[in-house]
């Protein structure tokens, strides 16, 4: 296939093959260790769109630059859904069951039924559309770019409000994730009802602050 603009060569393609409208799903979150893991679809126009010029794997963009794309794909979208699945439900179902989890609700909530379905990296099970998962998805095709930039704002801006409920853990800088200063703080403080105790990290610093208090 032709390489398009705006990394629009599959959704292009499909679009032309009558299987639009043409969704894409990412996630963020899954890595961290506290809050939720963030899913999100979403539905582009197949042409270009200006303000999307600068769009790629979120990962890759500076939180200014999200934050900036984050409005302008909401703007662009014909459709587009994030779902927040929370910490207790990943420790009751593992992670990767309430991810795809998530992403079946995602698609669902679109409001719209796509007739192709780009994923990145995996498979979802029980999706009616036909899929394609793609590795490295993200930066390969716009409607997952798209949806990673959805997720991982959405997923920030909530942890970052979490922040104000437990003050101890630093989570407007980490975000969740396992950092040093996030470990040393759960050893300090302990975990909290936010935290992903499936996680063996978790688990470890949890305990030690446990023994910890025991001790003194």
């Amino acid at each position: 296939m032709r390489r398009l603009k705006q990394l629009r060569t599959y959704e292009v393609a499909l679009e032309k093959a009558g299987l639009g409208p043409v969704a894409g799903i990412d996630e963020a979150g899954r890595g961290a260790c506290f809050g939720p893991v963030t899913i999100a679809a979403c539905v582009l126009p197949p042409e270009p769109i200006a303000a999307l010029d600068g769009l790629t794997d979120s990962k890759k963009l500076s939180a200014k630059k999200r934050e900036v794309l984050y409005d302008d794909i909401r703007t662009a979208a014909i459709a587009y859904d994030v779902i927040h699945v929370p910490a207790a439900v990943i420790d009751r179902r593992g992670i990767q069951h309430a991810n795809l989890d998530g992403a079946r609700r995602a698609v669902a909530g679109l409001g719209v039924d796509p007739g192709y379905v780009l994923v990145d990296a995996f498979r979802v099970p029980g999706l009616r559309a036909p899929q394609l998962p793609i590795v490295g998805g993200d930066y390969t095709a716009r409607c997952i770019a798209a949806a990673s930039v959805l997720a991982k704002v959405s997923r920030d801006r909530l942890v970052t409000e979490m922040a104000s409920e437990y003050p101890v853990y630093g989570l407007e800088g980490h975000k969740g994730y396992s950092t040093k200063v996030h470990m040393d703080a759960v050893r300090r403080h302990g975990a909290s009802r936010e935290h992903r105790y499936s996680y063996s990290n978790v688990r470890d610093a949890d305990r030690f602050h446990t023994e910890l208090r025991g001790r003194a």
